[in-house]
Formats: structure tokens, sequence, C-alpha cells
């Protein structure tokens, strides 16, 4: 049972506290999903440490050539953020997808990384703009990329318990890049994807020079289109181009039966489908920024 809880006002003040509850204590920011484990007694906790209050941690900037996004930065934040939308347009868009808007006004980016669900839209859209997080644990300070985030379904590699997870860091969207998000859902608000894509393009004169694409939930966490990017290099930024890098994404997928959100073979049925649509978005958010450095 919770017993504490406290406002912490630095990082250093968070991994004290944790260490001073050996494994009862545990990070909050939005709760939506924490609050909901506690009742259940999928996890337990003596204290909480809200991470809210901290200098920084709700806060967005362009630093360097690249965005930093706090990780208590909610989703509507996120999805309303001109920075955001502007040079990462695809977690702009993942962000809104998240929940409802309750829940978006409360929910945070870190947590939708931490939690370590496999179809999380949040970190879908990050693995395709090939981001880094910042994790703070006692022994310091170290830079993660996306895909050491999973150990498992639902299962994270950051520990909560003695982890902080302080920032994203993400590339900032140069003229010729782009980024977009595609999504298909049983209901428009409230429901977790039955498919999502998040994609990556670098165009310079109409061909493919730089690609990521990733897609949930076909795996433990964002996977990667390997197969699907290594043919779209060098290639033509066209929709019959997409469309067969569609197909050879499903080399890369291996999604499961769902009562509640599809059979795998209708997931695999559709997934070519997102993959055309979020390069198609892609394309044209690197095209309306390829306009603007001409203009």
């Amino acid at each position: 049972m919770v017993q504490n809880y406290v406002m912490a006002k630095e990082a250093k003040e968070v991994l004290s506290l944790l260490a001073g509850y050996e494994g009862r204590g545990r990070i909050i920011a939005g709760g939506t999903d924490l609050v909901l484990d506690l009742q259940s007694g999928k996890y337990q906790a003596d204290c909480l440490v809200d991470i809210t209050g901290i200098p920084g941690l709700s806060e967005m900037k362009l630093c360097g050539g690249g965005l930093e996004i706090g990780a208590a930065v909610t989703h509507n934040q996120a999805a309303e953020s001109p920075l955001i939308r502007r040079y990462a347009h695809a977690l702009a868009k993942a962000s809104h997808s998240v929940g409802s808007n309750q829940i978006r006004n409360c929910s945070t980016i870190g947590g939708n990384i931490v939690n370590g669900q496999p179809a999380a839209d949040s970190a879908v859209a990050l693995a395709a703009l090939g981001a880094s997080v910042e994790v703070m644990c006692e022994d310091g300070t170290e830079l993660l990329s996306m895909d050491r985030l999973y150990a498992g379904f639902g299962k994270s590699t950051i520990d909560s318990t003695k982890s902080l997870v302080t920032k994203i860091l993400i590339p900032a969207a140069e003229p010729g890049e782009g980024s977009g998000y595609a999504r298909l859902e049983q209901r428009k608000a409230l429901a977790l994807p039955m498919v999502c894509v998040a994609a990556f393009l670098g165009i310079r004169d109409g061909m493919v020079e730089r690609c990521r694409i990733a897609m949930a939930p076909v795996g433990v966490g964002p996977v990667r289109a390997i197969e699907a990017e290594r043919f779209l290099i060098g290639k033509a930024a066209a929709k019959e181009v997409f469309s067969e890098a569609g197909r050879l994404a499903l080399k890369n997928a291996n999604p499961r039966d769902s009562l509640i959100r599809g059979s795998k073979h209708y997931r695999e049925e559709v997934l070519p489908v997102m993959v055309e649509r979020a390069l198609s978005e892609a394309l044209t958010d690197a095209e309306g920024r390829e306009k603007e450095v001409e203009q």
C-alpha cells in the first residue's frame, strides 16, 4: 500500500528516495497506467515519487540541431507543440492518437516508453525518428537507443524503482527529411492500435537516401522493417515503390492473434497498407520542408 507521496524538486532527489525505499518506491508522472497497475496488484509501492515539478522535465526545446523533450512532457503538449509538429511530425501525430483527450492531458512521453508496451504510439514514432533516451541512475547517466528499451512483452529494461528517464533526444528533421504515422484502431479514442506504423524518409532529387520504418504490435517492442528499409534506399519516392516496401515489411513482422484487436492474418493483411500510408505521409512532410527552404 502506498504510504508516502513525494513531490521531488530535482533528479538527484528522485534517485536518493528510490534508493531509500529499496525497490518499494516508484516514479509517477501522469500515472495513467501506474495507478491501475497498483490497484490490480501488478506492482507494489510504499512511496510514489512525483517528477512533474522537476525543472526541465516538462520542457521541449531545439538544441544543437536536435530536439530535447523532457520525460514529463504530456502527449497533448507534444501533439500541440509547434516545435514537435515542425521537426518531428510523426511524434506529434502519434501523441495525438493516445487514449482520449483527458488521458493525453496526463500521460507522458517518458511513461509511454518505460511502460514497455509493444504498441505504445509515441514509442513507435520515436523508434522511426532515431530517438535516444537519457536514463539516470546512481551509477551515472546513460543514453539508450529505442531498441535497447524492451525486455519482453510489457517489460522494460529500465527499472523505475532505481532509474529515472530524464529526456528524449531526436535529430531534428532537415530539408528533404520528413516523417509520418499511420494507425488502425477499432474506434477513434480509448483504443490501442490494431496496427501502427511510423516512417522517416530522407529524400534527395526524388530518391530515397535514408529511411527508417517502425511497426507495432508485431514484436516485443517497436520493430524495424529492415527488409523494406534496404529495398527503399536508392529507389524513387513513389507510390508503387512504397507499396512494395509495405509487402516487404511483413518479413520482419510477427503479429499475434488477438480476440480484441484482430487476428494475426488480418493484421498481416493491413500492415502493408499502413506502411504505405506512413511512407506517403513522410514524403509529403519532407516535400513541404523542402519548399520552405526554396521560398
